[in-house]
């Protein structure tokens, strides 16, 4: 299939969400809590439909089910991957995320939750929690009950165009102020350690937390794991950045400056439009698009000035 498979964002209501997402990418959000764009999933709760005239009407979910040609016959049960889009107007909960093993055995039969960020967009003050100062579980479970958050999480200090890898047992939240790319296992499930106290306007409660499956799954004590470094290649037209190449995923960015060709050597490409205009083979693509590149699609040509990531498996 040489056509690109363009799909509709789910959009979800978060209390810590904002209108980033309409402001930044124009889309018609649904609320001005919007905290999550859906961009390319199919997940149960979640599942995007296909912009594509051949399947209007017709989820990932499905065209995955019954094209898997189109994904290379890959044999993964349910599609791997899940690419989100994040507007971050208030601190999110602190959490944790299982690894395959633990989400399997205790969430019937789910993946666990290996993901990683691309920040498109933040304040020059923003900040993102990742890591622990805790250096036994014994240790980890007084911080916790003794409310001593400040003595227990590591915060970062972030810029546009930082990426950060969390695998699975990293204590993390996205700060306030802050606009990012996620790109995760397809896994729903999330362990909050602590929200801050928050009530929820919709329902007059605070958010559950999962206190006692986050000190399972949390690594003691904390490793840096996020010790990657970004790698960056200049091609013709194009300058490419290689962030991780994981077990889970591979992401890189590509920056296109007027015309180049590009080769496609993945099963498939899940890809976010995050800057400026073009085409591919002369279809539109623009800022806040998101597609598939189909198995067997493997060359095609980019016109215009744009930025686009890509992940794959």
């Amino acid at each position: 299939m040489n056509k690109i498979i363009k799909l509709e964002p789910v959009f979800k209501y978060r209390v810590w969400g904002g209108t980033k997402l309409k402001e930044y990418f124009n889309y018609d959000i649904p609320t001005d809590k919007t905290g999550e764009a859906w961009a390319i999933s199919a997940h149960k709760n979640g599942d995007c439909f296909i912009k594509n005239e051949e399947f209007k009407g017709k989820t990932l979910s499905w065209l995955y089910e019954n094209h898997r040609e189109y994904f290379g016959n890959v044999q993964y049960k349910e599609f791997p991957l899940l690419v989100k889009l994040i507007d971050a107007s208030n601190d999110l909960s602190i959490q944790v995320h299982p690894d395959d093993q633990y989400a399997d055995s205790m969430e019937n039969g789910q993946l666990g939750k290996t993901e990683a960020w691309y920040i498109i967009a933040c304040n020059e003050d923003a900040v993102l929690e990742y890591g622990h100062n805790a250096k036994s579980k014994k240790e980890l479970i007084d911080y916790i009950n003794e409310g001593r958050w400040n003595e227990l999480l590591k915060f970062k200090n972030i810029k546009e165009g930082d990426f950060f890898y969390i695998p699975s047992g990293t204590v993390h939240a996205i700060c306030k102020n802050t606009l990012i790319y996620e790109i995760q296992q397809s896994s729903d499930v999330t362990y909050r350690v602590y929200d801050y106290d928050r009530v929820d306007k919709n329902t007059g409660e605070k958010r559950e937390l999962h206190i006692e499956k986050a000190v399972d799954v949390i690594k003691v004590p904390y490793s840096d794991e996020n010790n990657m470094m970004s790698v960056k290649k200049k091609g013709d037209g194009y300058i490419k950045t290689e962030y991780v190449n994981s077990k889970y995923f591979k992401t890189e960015k590509f920056d296109i400056d007027e015309c180049a060709n590009l080769e496609n050597k993945a099963k498939f490409a899940l890809v976010t439009v995050v800057e400026g205009k073009g085409t591919l083979d002369g279809e539109e693509i623009k800022k806040g698009d998101n597609f598939i590149i189909p198995y067997g699609y493997s060359k095609f040509q980019i016109k215009g000035k744009v930025s686009f990531i890509v992940s794959s498996i």
